[in-house]
């Protein structure tokens, strides 16, 4: 069953302080977020929240990330608002029982439908199964442009997820992603920043190769500018007209993000992945991007969700 959510249950988490001593512009996200209502006129940055633990129990991880979305906006509400554009909260698309399935394809409408009207969308996870959601989404706006654009895939993750399953889970969505491009007949352009060479079996790096996907590993991302990284991040600029980037939370280090379903023993800094932001907002369009791997009921003092919503604020930026 797929229950779709209307922004009312959304909508009722954005509270927040109100500094209305102050003599400036003091407004916070909370004071601005609206509805979408299914349409509005001005193009503008939409919030779009995947709520489902099904890909990371098919996926043999820690349950919780169905959750994640409600935290990243109680985190995000009180954030100083400094956006140029308008802000919208479309709602959950919220999985129920086993219909992943049915909830990535409900997803990827919604996700089209913002995009056709103008917005950036920013999805919120929910497992990393958003991925290939998301990903369908902005194929099928893709799909109804005069001329198709390429598109990259730019994932900072621990993880390949490119596993071979019989049910989609979290540890599937590249993989399902190669075949969507493979059915369609166009080429699939996907890199992996942060790898965690023991997190991942050589069987899924021989099929990484095998589908050309480029990586760097978590211990060479130190830096945009650092050979392997710049040199990953340019090749994949050079073939796409835009970018799907997306960001798994268990590519930081456990002590910062320790509300994931897996861990990291190394992990990549917060710095980093602010930098690989810029570059990439500086270089190309960056229509949607999606945070995914919170799993509120693993935090501690609230510093996944922190980091998260950081990262989303500059995304939005």
């Amino acid at each position: 069953m797929i229950k779709q959510d209307n922004n009312e249950k959304s909508l009722a988490l954005w509270q927040g302080r109100v500094d209305s001593e102050e003599s400036g512009n003091s407004t916070r996200w909370h004071q601005v977020i609206k509805p979408t209502d299914g349409y509005v006129s001005q193009p503008g940055r939409v919030l779009i929240g995947f709520c489902s633990d099904v890909g990371v129990e098919r996926n043999k991880g820690r349950v919780g990330a169905s959750e994640g979305p409600s935290a990243l906006r109680r985190q995000l509400a009180n954030l100083a608002y400094h956006l140029e554009a308008p802000l919208y909260d479309a709602g959950d698309v919220v999985c129920h029982g086993d219909a992943l399935e049915e909830a990535q394809e409900e997803f990827a409408e919604r996700v089209a439908a913002m995009l056709d009207q103008g917005h950036r969308v920013i999805g919120l996870g929910g497992g990393h199964e958003i991925a290939f959601a998301s990903f369908s989404g902005l194929f099928k706006h893709a799909r109804r442009q005069p001329r198709m654009p390429r598109i990259g895939i730019l994932n900072l993750d621990a993880h390949l997820d490119l596993r071979q399953a019989k049910l989609a889970s979290s540890g599937t969505p590249f993989r399902q992603c190669a075949e969507l491009c493979e059915r369609e007949g166009v080429e699939f352009h996907y890199t992996c920043l942060g790898v965690s060479k023991i997190s991942n079996t050589r069987a899924l790096f021989d099929r990484a190769t095998a589908l050309g996907v480029e990586w760097v590993l978590d211990d060479a991302c130190r830096s945009t500018s650092s050979p392997e990284v710049k040199g990953a991040l340019d090749r994949l600029l050079a073939q796409v007209d835009m970018v799907y980037l997306t960001i798994c939370l268990d590519t930081l280090p456990s002590w910062i993000a320790p509300g994931v379903s897996a861990p990291a023993a190394r992990g990549i800094e917060v710095a980093f992945i602010e930098d690989v932001i810029d570059y990439l907002a500086e270089r190309i369009p960056l229509p949607l991007v999606d945070v995914a791997e919170l799993n509120p009921s693993l935090d501690i003092e609230l510093r996944t969700a922190r980091i998260a919503a950081r990262f989303i604020e500059r995304l939005a930026r």
